[in-house]
C-alpha cells in the first residue's frame, strides 16, 4: 500500500532544510549587525511600536501595587497618627504639670516671704480636700494638734487672711474661710480706723460690713485689716478692700459696704496657720461704765 502523503499536503522544502536556512539567516544578520549595526533602526522602530502595547500589559502589575502601596500606606500613617496623638497627649499632660507646679511654687515662695514677713510663729498646711457640706466654705488641711494648730487659731495666705481653725484633730484640722456663713471677724478700715465685723455676703466670694451709718466715711478702694478686738486675729492683718457702698432698703441712715477678700480662699494649696499665743496678744478694750450698767440694768 502507497503511504506517501497526497499530492496537495506537500508542504515544499523539508523541516531541517528550513531550521538550517533560518539558522544560517540569523547567524547572518547576528554578524552583520553586530559589525555595521544595520538593525538598529529596525528595532527602534519595532520598539516604539510595541511600546503602547507594553505600557498596556503593565497597567495591571501598576494597579495592583499602587493598592498595595496605598493600603500599607494607610496603614502607616494611622499607626503614625495613633503615636503623634500618644505624644500630644503626654506632652499636654507634662505641660499641664508643668504649670500646675510652677502655680505650686510660686504660691509657696509667697507663703514663705509672708511667713518671713510675720514675727508670730507659723505652721505651713497643705489643703487636701473641701469639706462634705456643700452649704459651708470650709477646708480640711494637712496639719494637726501634733503640729501645734489649735482650734482659733488664724490662717492666712500670701495675700490677706483666709480664715480661721474650727476643728483640730491629731494629723489634721478643719478651717472655716472668711466667706462661710458663720464666719465673722472684727475688722477696721485702715484709713479711717473705723471699726466694723465682717460678715460672709448673700453675694458669693464677698464679705459685707453691715450696720455702718450712711455717714460714715468709707471710700471705694479702701483697705480692710483685723482689729485684733478679738483675741483671735493679730491686729493689722489684710482682710480685702471695700468693693462699693449701698444704702441699705430697710433704713436710710444705714448701709452696706461689700468688700472683695484679698485672700485667694477656696483656690488656695497651701495655707499658713499663725500659731497665735492669746495670752500675748493685747486685751480688748473694756466696756464703758454706763454701757456696763445699762446692760446689767436691762
Amino acid at each position: 500500500m502507497d503511504r506517501s502523503p497526497p499530492s496537495f499536503f506537500n508542504q515544499g522544502p523539508s523541516a531541517h532544510a528550513r531550521l538550517a536556512f533560518f539558522a544560517l539567516l540569523a547567524i547572518a544578520l547576528l554578524v552583520t549587525d553586530a559589525r555595521m549595526g544595520t538593525l538598529g533602526a529596525l528595532r527602534q522602530g519595532i520598539g516604539t511600536v510595541l511600546y503602547p502595547l507594553q505600557r498596556t500589559l503593565l497597567v495591571p502589575r501598576d494597579l495592583l501595587r499602587l493598592t498595595s502601596e496605598y493600603f500599607g500606606d494607610v496603614d502607616r500613617m494611622r499607626v503614625e497618627n495613633a503615636e503623634l496623638r500618644r505624644i500630644e497627649i503626654a506632652n499636654a499632660r507634662a505641660l499641664l504639670q508643668a504649670d500646675h507646679l510652677a502655680a505650686e511654687n510660686a504660691q509657696l515662695r509667697a507663703l514663705l516671704g509672708a511667713r518671713e514677713r510675720s514675727a508670730i510663729p507659723s505652721v505651713m498646711a497643705e489643703v487636701l480636700y473641701d469639706a462634705r457640706d456643700p452649704y459651708t466654705r470650709r477646708l480640711i488641711v494637712d496639719r494637726g494638734v501634733q503640729h501645734g494648730v489649735l482650734a482659733g487659731q488664724p490662717v492666712l495666705d500670701a495675700l490677706g487672711v483666709a480664715g480661721q481653725v474650727t476643728r483640730a484633730l491629731p494629723l489634721s484640722a478643719e478651717v472655716t474661710l472668711l466667706t462661710d456663713r458663720n464666719a465673722a471677724i472684727p475688722v477696721e478700715i485702715a484709713r479711717t480706723a473705723q471699726r466694723s465685723i465682717a460678715f460672709a455676703s448673700a453675694t458669693p466670694g464677698l464679705l459685707e460690713l453691715r450696720f455702718l451709718s450712711v455717714d460714715s466715711d468709707v471710700q471705694e478702694g479702701d483697705a480692710i485689716v483685723t482689729s485684733g478686738l478679738d483675741g483671735v486675729y493679730p491686729p493689722g492683718l489684710p482682710v480685702g478692700k471695700v468693693l462699693r457702698v449701698e444704702p441699705t432698703g430697710s433704713s436710710a441712715t444705714l448701709s452696706r459696704v461689700l468688700v472683695a477678700p484679698l485672700s485667694r480662699l477656696e483656690r488656695n494649696r497651701a495655707l499658713l496657720v499663725l500659731q497665735v499665743d492669746r495670752s500675748a496678744l493685747p486685751p480688748p478694750p473694756p466696756e464703758p461704765a454706763a454701757d456696763a450698767r445699762s446692760r446689767k440694768g436691762s
